[in-house]
């Protein structure tokens, strides 16, 4: 059951589109979007020693009163920042469904569970897909003629060569295929 509601919640963000890059982000006081050190300027993205520092980063900008915790109010607020609406009932289903303590607040540990969760369902989706393009069902390979025959059922329809050297774009190790590591690179 668990599981279940973090994947709706999961499907919420990921279906409204949600980027969590933190330039996207639009600071209402001109003086944090001035400041050259703001983490709300436009300028090259920070650096981080870890995934979840990055995170940490993120969660501060959903948490607007900087109390360690997302309330409904914040959640909504920070997707209008983005363009994006979201409903009060919209955001309290989304805080109930992860909500591990039951407050009606979301901590940073919910928040990770949620990240954790999203990149998960990423990796299945890249999973899935690379075993769509993969000629001979788990050999670990996408050849060129794997890559023609796929994108022409989608519609796309390419050489034998340009499949050839779209694969040797991405090809790291040279030999002549895409690996799951060198699809990452490719979808990336």
């Amino acid at each position: 059951m668990e599981t279940e509601r973090v994947s709706k919640s999961s499907k919420w963000f990921s279906n409204k589109g949600l980027r969590l890059s933190l330039h996207r982000r639009r600071s209402k006081s001109s003086s944090a979007s001035s400041s050259p050190n703001s983490p709300m300027s436009p300028c090259t993205p920070k650096k981080y020693s870890t995934r979840e520092d990055e995170l940490k980063e993120v969660f501060r900008h959903f948490d607007g009163d900087g109390d360690g915790r997302i309330s409904a109010l914040e959640l909504r607020s920070y997707f209008g920042s983005i363009g994006e609406y979201m409903s009060h009932e919209e955001a309290e289903s989304a805080i109930n469904d992860l909500d591990a303590d039951q407050d009606n607040l979301l901590d940073f540990q919910d928040f990770l569970r949620l990240m954790n969760r999203e990149a998960n369902d990423k990796d299945d989706d890249l999973k899935m897909a690379f075993e769509m393009f993969e000629m001979e069902k788990g050999s670990g390979y996408i050849t060129p003629t794997g890559l023609q025959r796929m994108l022409h059922r989608l519609g796309d329809a390419k050489s034998y060569d340009e499949c050839v050297a779209m694969i040797h774009v991405f090809d790291i190790d040279g030999n002549g295929a895409l690996d799951f590591h060198e699809f990452i690179q490719m979808m990336a």
